[in-house]
């Protein structure tokens, strides 16, 4: 065992009773300016600089130093009261419930994963699979090729059994290759042992001593969480996650998790590619080495890491917590504008005032804002497709109908599947806001169950602008994910012919429909 048994569980009781006395406490961390803190605000400034010149759209920035949050921004319409989709930064948390499980001693990381699942084992058991264990799980070295999490969760309603069911082709532990249902089994293991889904299992024992409330977690076909992605949070909250992690688990003066997992968690386990030169890999975040369900970074840092560039940055020898929303298809370019701003920005001693500089990053924080759809003029055409149905043949999207109505609030886009009505306001030159059952994008949609475990409704953003006379824009944003959706409509005469585009996958075939006007 990583622990000594004896006194730990008794320990993470008393803890848990107090932080449910005092969660309020912890609401929220302390504040700063960057200088009194050590960091130039001159620096953070280049930073967002660049973010805005750059192909990666920002969405929430939140630093901290010394324990205290000295910037925290968030780019229109996202903003700090909103979750987040984590995608893969969800593994970090599912690996601090082992931690908690193995702490409390219900269950170990020399377990055999085939210990937890009798009823979904292949009717033979590999050497290869008797051997597997959680630690071979727990550092992405299961043996599995290819990473198998697409082809089960998109195929099976019982993705522990489709996983026991995969060949594995390395000796555990011997080889590493990214497998996000890998986490999953973990997720499933802790819900055996403790008898509770992840998200409730954290709860009294990280979320609510940190003050991390309103969260949400998708889960599989069976009611467990999904583990490798699926947990939505706000970005100030992954920054106090970052901040536990720092201090070695140890929060408001209590250990929240054993300061030995932490540290056991976060170093060197296995190299993505050990037979790289030491130069190639110097270039890359992603040879650095794997943890826990954490990376190694460059710099000595770590950190939790979620597609499309959701990141809590760890820096133990500076003091430091970087957390970061964003879209971007580049994590690299996004890692590298942290390293080539943030990073010498932090200096090892307080700086002077610099009451310009200062300015300049209040400035820039309060304008931070995505890409808005310009105003535009009402086109002669919008008092001709106005109230208008156009109806479109079968299609891939099951769509059925759409309409479009002006007015002075904007645009109301009716949108008609098989299975439902969706109407959808979107601003002229500003965000109109509300709440949609309409699902957006999503890099694990295809999976069985795909958002279950969230709200019905997702927040949303919407804005519209005309190209031409005869095209129309509208542009769909899902504020508690990093994506987007675009209808592109063009009419002519009684036709209209919809391109749909989606922000996170440039290589996807764009679906264009045809629909006429009835």
């Amino acid at each position: 065992m990583l622990f000594k048994k004896p006194a730990i569980a008794v320990c993470l009781l008393i803890i848990v009773f107090q932080f449910n006395v005092a969660a309020q406490k912890a609401a929220a961390l302390p504040r700063s300016v960057p200088e009194t803190e050590g960091v130039s605000s001159a620096g953070i400034t280049q930073f967002l600089d660049a973010e805005s010149n750059s192909k990666n759209e920002l969405h929430g920035l939140v630093m901290l130093r010394h324990g205290k949050v000295i910037v925290e921004g968030y780019a229109s319409p996202y903003a700090a009261a909103l979750k987040h989709t984590m995608y893969s930064c969800s593994k970090s948390f599912t690996s601090t419930a082992v931690g908690f499980a193995v702490s409390e001693n219900l269950m170990s990381l020399s377990d055999k994963v085939v210990s937890f699942f009798p009823k979904d084992l292949p009717d033979t058991i590999s050497p290869y699979l008797s051997a597997l264990t959680v630690k071979d799980v727990i550092t992405m070295s299961d043996g599995q090729e290819p990473d198998p999490s697409f082809t089960v969760t998109s195929r099976d309603t019982n993705w522990a059994k489709g996983f026991l069911t995969t060949p594995i082709l390395h000796a555990p532990g011997s080889v590493f290759l990214y497998n996000s249902l890998g986490t999953y089994m973990l997720s499933a293991i802790v819900q055996k042992v403790t008898g509770l889904k992840v998200i409730d299992y954290l709860k009294p024992r990280l979320f609510d001593p940190l003050g991390i409330t309103g969260i949400d977690w998708e889960v599989d076909p069976r009611g467990i969480n999904t583990g490798g992605w699926g947990l939505r949070l706000k970005t100030a909250d992954m920054a106090k996650f970052g901040q536990l992690l720092l201090q070695k688990g140890m929060w408001e003066g209590i250990q929240i998790v054993p300061a030995e997992w932490v540290k056991e968690a976060t170093t060197l386990k296995i190299v993505q590619h050990p037979d790289w030169t030491q130069e190639k890999r110097d270039s890359s975040d992603w040879e650095q080495g794997y943890c826990y369900q954490y990376w190694r970074c460059r710099h000595n840092a770590f950190r939790a890491d979620g597609a499309f560039g959701q990141y809590i940055i760890v820096f133990p020898e500076l003091d430091a917590v970087v957390a970061i929303t964003s879209e971007t298809k580049d994590m690299q370019d996004e890692l590298n504008l942290v390293w080539k701003y943030l990073l010498p920005a932090i200096q090892k001693d307080k700086l002077p005032a610099d009451k310009n500089a200062a300015k300049m990053l209040s400035n820039k924080l309060a304008i931070m804002a995505v890409a808005l759809p310009p105003k535009a003029a009402a086109s002669p055409y919008a008092k001709n497709i106005s109230g208008t149905n156009y109806v479109f043949g079968k299609n891939e999207r099951m769509i059925n109908a759409i309409s479009f109505t002006f007015n002075n609030r904007g645009c109301l886009f009716t949108l008609k599947t098989d299975t439902a009505q969706y109407k959808i306001l979107f601003g002229n030159g500003s965000w109109s806001k509300d709440e949609t059952t309409k699902r957006g994008p999503g890099l694990t949609n295809a999976a069985k169950a795909s958002f279950s475990g969230l709200p019905p409704a997702q927040k949303i953003a919407a804005s519209y602008t005309w190209l031409d006379n005869h095209t129309l824009a509208l542009v769909l944003r899902f504020i508690e994910s990093p994506h987007t959706e675009t209808y592109a409509c063009k009419f002519e005469n009684n036709k209209l012919t919809v391109e749909i585009h989606n922000s996170f996958d440039p290589t996807a075939k764009i679906t264009v429909l045809t629909g006429e006007k009835k």
